[in-house]
């Protein structure tokens, strides 16, 4: 079987890229369609990879200005020539699925979630520091991106979505069904640590939407340890929100330091709706209890009481009571049965998933065409 693997873009790295990964490894003669590849912001496994990359990785000052470039991602997946593949496997949380086919090649798409910033616009730009005239032209932009994604709906054959949550968006956006596997996480690379220190965690890309400023808000007044490990470009933001020395950003860290920090904190925090959410995962990895937000994919990976405690609301009051409901019963958590929830969100129970997936989906749809 000859396969084709199309991915939005290659210029950062989080969860999506981590299943690129998995699908290399699967399939390592696959040839990796992207719109644009920075090798220098992503593992050198990628420059191992077959990539092949469109008309926008010549464009200047792609490095900081790739999302000016917003309205040219559907021509660029639409670009690729993808004559002789026996299969198209989309990795998409956006574009990928646009990618065009062969009337006989089965497309197979790996869903993250459907575009966001099109289905969802109000909320994805609430927080983001734009200026007027991007505010002024973007609906327009929104518009004519929303009419391409309904219009490329059926270039799928078949959907997998990453959660039961993403699943209901996409039977709401797209009117398909889709089949749920859960993304690939390295949970045998943590351990559980013989004792914990005197701090919660954050691990994130710290971007506005990702509500970290909620957590520093209620810390502040706490007077709580927190360490916020990540980068992003609402770091300076929440920097100047701190008013304590018990909040600390530690940018980012290298895979041995991260292991290290998530297994010896208290607990985990997980304040934002995401559509999955590998973080808490590899925090109870570690034996570490989660304390998220009651919304989205942490409803399928946090087990309320026993590996975590959820907030209700989004809010201050309610993530302060749910701080200090967890010190009350911080020593109830059994480390090692949070570590067990983990493990069935594994990297090789996700290539058994999605080889058995693929393999029956093609066989189904070649009995369809003849």
């Amino acid at each position: 079987m000859k396969i084709a693997i199309v991915h939005d873009y290659l210029n950062q790295y989080g969860g999506a890229e981590r299943v690129i990964e998995v699908f290399s490894e699967l399939f390592p003669t696959a040839s990796i369609f992207t719109s644009i590849f920075d090798k220098d912001r992503l593992p050198p496994i990628f420059g191992q990879m077959n990539i092949k990359t469109s008309f926008m990785q010549r464009f200047p000052f792609l490095d900081k200005h790739f999302k000016k470039y917003l309205l040219f991602y559907p021509k660029a997946i639409e670009s690729f020539n993808l004559s002789g593949y026996d299969l198209v496997l989309s990795s998409s949380s956006a574009f990928a699925k646009g990618a065009i086919k062969d009337k006989n090649t089965c497309h197979i798409c790996y869903c993250y979630t459907p575009m966001r910033f099109v289905w969802d616009y109000g909320s994805y730009v609430e927080k983001e520091d734009f200026g007027k005239l991007t505010r002024k032209i973007l609906p327009l932009a929104i518009k004519k991106l929303k009419k391409w994604d309904i219009a490329t709906i059926d270039r799928v054959d078949y959907y997998v979505a990453i959660s039961n949550y993403i699943k209901e968006r996409i039977r709401n956006c797209y009117k398909r069904k889709a089949e749920v596997i859960y993304p690939p996480v390295n949970v045998k690379n943590f351990n559980i640590a013989s004792k914990t220190e005197d701090y919660f965690l954050i691990v994130s890309r710290l971007n506005a939407y990702k509500n970290i400023d909620l957590v520093i808000d209620v810390f502040n007044d706490l007077g709580l340890n927190l360490k916020i490990v990540g980068t992003g470009p609402y770091r300076k933001t929440l920097e100047s929100m701190v008013k304590n020395k018990n909040i600390e950003f530690l940018g980012r860290l290298d895979d041995i330091s991260l292991k290290e920090i998530y297994s010896k904190c208290r607990a985990y925090i997980f304040p934002g709706k995401e559509d999955f959410g590998i973080t808490p995962i590899e925090a109870q990895a570690n034996g570490r209890p989660v304390i998220a937000f009651a919304d989205g994919g942490a409803l399928e990976t946090v087990l309320d009481g026993e590996t975590g405690l959820f907030f209700g609301e989004n809010s201050k009051d309610a993530l302060i009571e749910t701080v200090k409901r967890f010190l009350k019963i911080e020593s109830s958590f059994d480390r090692n049965k949070i570590r067990e929830n983990a493990l069935r969100f594994d990297r090789d129970i996700f290539k058994k998933k999605i080889v058995d997936f693929i393999n029956y989906k093609y066989r189904d749809y070649k009995n369809k065409a003849i």
